[in-house]
């Protein structure tokens, strides 16, 4: 009966100690549809490849909102095919960010806009007697968990401390009727994308760095160590439903 009364009546507030510590509130749905009514964004809903960035995501009420906006579209668009349906969804999925300060709400706003996901992506599954791949479900997974950062919009910095990192998805031959995307994966920073920086295409944001396992006995050679190189690598373009993959090349020269 609480649970029922609760689901009715929206609880804004989660806890009073943490609207003390962190300002934690949360926006009714019937405010955020509001939101998504503002001609501005109702418009940018209406774009496939527009992309919104939440500053405070919450449990991802908004961004939760967006996806099925855009969910619908894609289903209208692209839903005779199943193919042309996973394609495009995933691509509408990419363009989905937030940032959310306490770790239990960032996870929440993860399991929520993959539940979104699923589910829709199950329904049309469905519809064409078809079982849903591993590979688009995988994807869908990476895109989200890529996109959804736990840490401090205001610092920029993630709950580790690092920079808050993130990954654009840029298509490479999106066009008219195209049935299987390409995409580009590059990482940018918080601060790299409020600074406006244009990175390489296919840049990550942090090197990787494989080091030299040295043989025990080396410690006791006097011979001098030699110093290994870290390999600068970058994404290549793959299929967006390959994106689980994580490809990379390493750059030569």
């Amino acid at each position: 009966m609480s649970g029922t009364f609760e689901s009715v009546n929206e609880k804004i507030i989660k806890s009073k100690k943490r609207v003390q510590n962190h300002g934690e509130v949360f926006t009714p749905k019937r405010i955020v549809k509001k939101m998504l009514d503002l001609p501005h964004i109702r418009q940018a809903c209406q774009n496939l490849t527009s992309t919104f960035l939440e500053p405070g995501a919450g449990e991802g009420a908004f961004l939760v909102e967006v996806l099925n906006k855009k969910m619908k579209m894609v289903l209208k668009n692209y839903g005779n095919d199943l193919t042309q349906y996973e394609n495009y969804s995933l691509l509408a999925l990419s363009t989905l960010y937030g940032v959310e300060l306490l770790e239990d709400n960032a996870q929440k706003c993860v399991m929520n806009m993959h539940q979104v996901y699923y589910e829709a992506y199950q329904q049309q599954a469905i519809v064409h007697g078809a079982k849903m791949k591993n590979k688009v479900l995988d994807s869908a997974k990476l895109i989200i968990s890529k996109n959804i950062a736990q840490g401090n919009f205001l610092t920029k910095s993630s709950a580790s401390g690092n920079p808050i990192v993130f990954s654009e998805w840029q298509p490479v031959n999106l066009r008219t009727n195209t049935k299987t995307i390409k995409v580009q994966r590059t990482e940018y920073t918080l601060e790299d994308i409020i600074e406006g920086v244009k990175k390489a295409d296919g840049e990550p944001s942090i090197h990787s760095e494989k080091v030299k396992q040295l043989d025990f006995f080396d410690l006791f050679n006097n011979e001098e160590i030699p110093v290994i190189e870290a390999k600068r690598m970058r994404y290549i373009p793959v299929k967006i439903t390959d994106v689980y993959k994580e490809v990379m090349e390493e750059i030569n020269g």
